[in-house]
């Protein structure tokens, strides 16, 4: 019987163990997609306890609390740091078999040194030692990244953002380059007409204009596109549920934003009308640039109202939706190919049912100009777990080229969360080795290596273009 997570956790063969150990273990890290607080990398932040670090904001471990009967004051109420330990280190011995295990024990190991099974008995011991090891400079944030070997770290802001945190980072030239993404989705989500103008007013506000007209509009986002690309920024981002691609004229669209801004409710025709031209507007302006765009589809949002009501988007209500995705998706990429405006795009799907569906859609707009120019992303938010990640690799082998792939990254706000690197390395090189000692792939095990360091880091750093900044 193998120890729980050794050194050849997940690796279930000796051609997959030594993938791992010789080619993917020490490869440094891009975080291109996560929600990282700037702020707090701009301050180098000391946590002041691990449940700080932890369970802040941590949304998944709060729908494991809840499964198991937590109150909701232990996960996004005010009991204090130690209590609320507790009550996540009680939940863990019932999270068997959930992601949250391996990533639990994978944290305790790779930051702190810590070997014990975190339970209820253990719980205070190791709240102390790692609470402690949190108040010493080589715990700060910045050493929190040095010390899991990041490289680059891509955040995600909206474009009335200031980005004071960025600018404040590069100017002082912290070594690891934190770059913001561009992601639009205030700026085209009408579904609530006084919300959409609240967001107009602060879109004025960051652009410093007065926005009358939807071609003052268009000029206030376009300036904010310039201002992020001042700044860094090469990528942008959208968490949709499905792309939105209804036909429209700009008279029809000019006529819709004259009327929500005249506090009209939209129907929902002239929604998906207004959705569909910021969609292709925004994505002409990321051609324009070269960057490389980012679409996150398949959530179901805020389903549990009550909760929404009480504390707010992003605490834990969300799931995966059954949305059609394939028709609107290969007209909006294909609106643009026709252009000859189609940009690098990385779609992320969150269903598993959909995944042939977008592993072959990525596969009709690649051209030829660039090696895996449209990349079907990794496994996503509620699939970024071991049978996730194995059917997202699955369906890309089988409909595209898996040696192209961008591999990982961490869509998440903890600074303790980059063992899902290691984690997702884990399962690609036990991939390949399984199917080298079945003898379904040759016994070449310099070339497997190195396309496992290409998906691991080389991939990524050339497809985004860092590789000046990359040092």
């Amino acid at each position: 019987m193998k120890k729980f997570l050794d050194e050849n956790f997940l690796l279930k063969n000796s051609t997959a163990e030594r993938l791992y150990h010789e080619f993917a273990k020490d490869m440094p890290v891009i975080d291109y997609h996560c929600h990282l607080p700037q702020k707090q990398i701009a301050e180098d932040y000391q946590f002041k306890s691990l449940a700080e670090a932890w369970l802040y904001g941590d949304h998944y471990k709060w729908r494991a609390m809840r499964a198991n009967g937590v109150d909701e004051s232990y996960c996004t109420g005010n009991k204090p740091d130690q209590e609320k330990f507790q009550k996540w280190a009680e939940t863990v011995p019932y999270t068997l078999r959930n992601p949250l295990y391996h990533w639990t024990h994978l944290e305790l190991q790779r930051y702190f040194g810590v070997y014990k099974i975190l339970n209820g008995d253990t719980a205070q011991g190791i709240f102390e030692e790692c609470s402690e090891k949190l108040q010493s400079p080589e715990f700060s944030v910045r050493s929190l990244l040095r010390k899991m070997k990041v490289k680059m770290v891509c955040t995600t802001d909206d474009p009335a953002d200031n980005l004071e945190y960025h600018i404040q980072l590069a100017e002082e030239g912290f070594e690891i380059p934190i770059l913001p993404a561009f992601r639009p989705d205030n700026a085209m989500n009408v579904d609530n007409t006084t919300t959409f103008n609240s967001y107009v007013g602060r879109l004025e506000g960051a652009a410093n204009v007065s926005i009358g007209s939807l071609k003052e509009f268009l000029a206030a986002i376009k300036s904010r596109h310039d201002f992020f690309a001042a700044n860094g920024c090469t990528v942008s981002d959208h968490g949709l549920e499905a792309i939105v691609a209804e036909d429209y004229t700009d008279a029809e669209i000019e006529n819709i934003f004259n009327k929500v801004r005249s506090g009209k409710d939209l129907n929902e025709l002239e929604k998906a009308q207004f959705k569909s031209a910021m969609l292709i507007q925004f994505a002409e302006w990321d051609w324009e640039k070269g960057w490389v765009q980012q679409y996150h589809l398949g959530a179901l949002r805020n389903n549990n109202t009550r909760r929404l009501r009480d504390l707010g988007p992003d605490t834990g209500w969300d799931s995966i939706g059954d949305f059609q995705q394939g028709r609107s998706l290969s007209k909006f990429l294909r609106t643009l190919d026709d252009q000859n405006k189609l940009t690098k795009t990385i779609l992320y799907n969150l269903n598993p049912a959909d995944n042939d569906l977008f592993a072959t859609m990525a596969g009709n707009f690649n051209d030829g100009s660039v090696a895996g120019k449209i990349q079907f992303g990794s496994g996503w938010w509620f699939l970024d777990q071991k049978d996730g990640m194995i059917k997202q690799m699955n369906s890309l082998s089988n409909m595209g080229l898996l040696s192209r792939f961008i591999g990982m990254l961490t869509d998440s706000r903890s600074f303790l969360s980059f063992p899902r690197h290691e984690y997702f390395r884990r399962i690609l090189c036990n991939l390949f080795g399984e199917e080298i000692e079945d003898g379904e792939l040759p016994n070449d095990i310099e070339w497997t290596g190195k396309v496992i360091q290409d998906i691991c880091f080389n991939n990524a750093k050339s497809y985004f273009n860092w590789n000046e900044r990359i040092k």
